[in-house]
């Protein structure tokens, strides 16, 4: 490891104040998924309550993510300027009060709003983990850290939607946003008592905003940034499609009952964990990452191509639809950690506008998949499926043709 992949210190004692760390950080990239999947149960009993077209209940969810999307682009270069502490505990304390708004939300078009605003707040959980792992780790150690907070954050999502389904037999969706509210208020408090400050002044980036323009400029110049970014993003929009699809596929078109529907979820989230921690523990480091990446890519398009040809000519019902999504969700535990981490190497000294130009570029790609996904004819699951193979085919095209794998360099991730 380089001189940055020094200790953890919020806690005395390595071993436990690592850990710590991790649940910590997993949990505030968790913060988005977990907001999103708590409340997508839900969809279908907001437009009721709300008296909103299913058009306007899916604005909820793009609100959010747009939210997510350029709030990681304000958080994340300020956070290279003022530190890491000081902007993840403002936006911690705002998604506090911003939830607690959701909660007594009048209309569809207020809730819209509110949820533009939680999104730009979340984004600093989001946004400052990633960049805190990178002032801490470096190459493939900072790969495997990036994997292991996908096993804090998607561990989170697994959980979300039963408990969102649960929380529906006792509450309305209003009260899924107080659970969000409370939540918050849990992740503000660990955060202040026990992340201290990883980006030292010394290390800090001046320039203002010329130089925060210059440095994304510099990272988008870069075509293998480029490439990864893009990869990675695109193959988050098509986990997405799923996601966001599957809450009116798997309940309208097949019947599933919200707690069906979330348990299905759950087992697609534990595949998801699984491949991941196989990525960072097992592959990145013994292959090479455009290996790696490219048979991730390759997977997600072929899982797509099925799930298109189950729903569109075989007229598949529940049973193989879910087996089709599980296919889907898999191959992304590859190409997340690959790409976050390869872009993240490619950026040492402006952790905080990379990590924000990888968060915007997801989020930004995964609005557009809700919408996507709703258009044609919703009495069956073919927008959602043609949305996926669409996504994951320009995923690869990007990675192929900026990345160029065939050729013979350096690995950043390669022992």
């Amino acid at each position: 490891m380089s001189a940055t992949s020094h200790r953890l210190e919020p806690l005395p004692g390595r071993h436990r104040a690592g850990l710590l760390i991790v649940l910590i950080l997993g949990s505030l990239t968790a913060l988005g998924p977990v907001t999103i999947d708590l409340y997508l149960p839900a969809l279908p009993q907001v437009g009721r309550s709300l008296a909103a077209r299913p058009v306007s209940v899916q604005l909820t969810v793009t609100a959010f993510l747009i939210g997510v999307a350029v709030g990681q682009l304000i958080v994340g270069p300020l956070s290279d300027t003022l530190g890491r502490r000081r902007p993840l505990l403002a936006g911690l304390g705002g998604f506090v009060l911003v939830s607690a708004a959701c909660v007594v939300a009048p209309n569809a078009e207020v809730l819209i709003g509110l949820r533009l605003a939680q999104g730009l707040v979340a984004a600093a959980g989001v946004v400052i983990a990633r960049a805190v792992v990178r002032d801490l780790f470096d190459g493939l150690a900072a790969a495997r850290v990036f994997s292991s907070l996908m096993l804090v954050s998607g561990a989170a999502p697994i959980l979300a939607p039963v408990l969102g389904a649960q929380l529906l037999r006792l509450t309305s969706w209003r009260g899924v946003f107080g659970v969000l509210c409370a939540l918050g208020l849990i992740i503000l408090v660990a955060t202040a008592a026990l992340v201290r400050e990883s980006l030292p002044p010394a290390r800090r980036r001046r320039g203002g905003l010329t130089g925060t323009v210059r440095a994304m400029r510099d990272l988008l110049g870069d075509a293998a940034f480029t490439g990864y970014l893009l990869a990675g993003s695109l193959g988050f929009a098509a986990l997405f499609a799923y996601i966001s699809g599957s809450s009116y596929a798997l309940q309208e078109v097949y019947g599933a009952s919200p707690q069906t529907y979330s348990l299905l979820f759950a087992v697609n989230s534990v595949g998801l964990i699984a491949v991941s921690q196989l990525t960072g523990k097992v592959l990145l480091g013994r292959y090479r990452s455009h290996l790696v990446l490219g048979v991730g890519l390759a997977l997600l398009v072929c899982a797509g191509l099925l799930l298109t040809v189950l729903v569109t000519v075989v007229h598949a019902g529940l049973p193989g639809t879910a087996v089709a999504l599980l296919l889907v969700a898999c191959p992304v535990g590859l190409i997340l950690p690959t790409t976050t981490a390869l872009c993240l190497q490619r950026a040492p000294h402006t952790a905080g506008s990379a990590s924000a130009l990888v968060g915007a570029a997801q989020y930004l790609m995964s609005s557009l998949a809700p919408a996507l996904a709703g258009l044609g004819d919703q009495s069956t699951a073919r927008p959602m499926a043609v949305t996926v193979v669409g996504l994951a085919l320009a995923a690869t095209v990007c990675f192929t043709a900026l990345c160029r794998p065939w050729r013979r360099v350096p690995d950043p991730l390669r022992r």
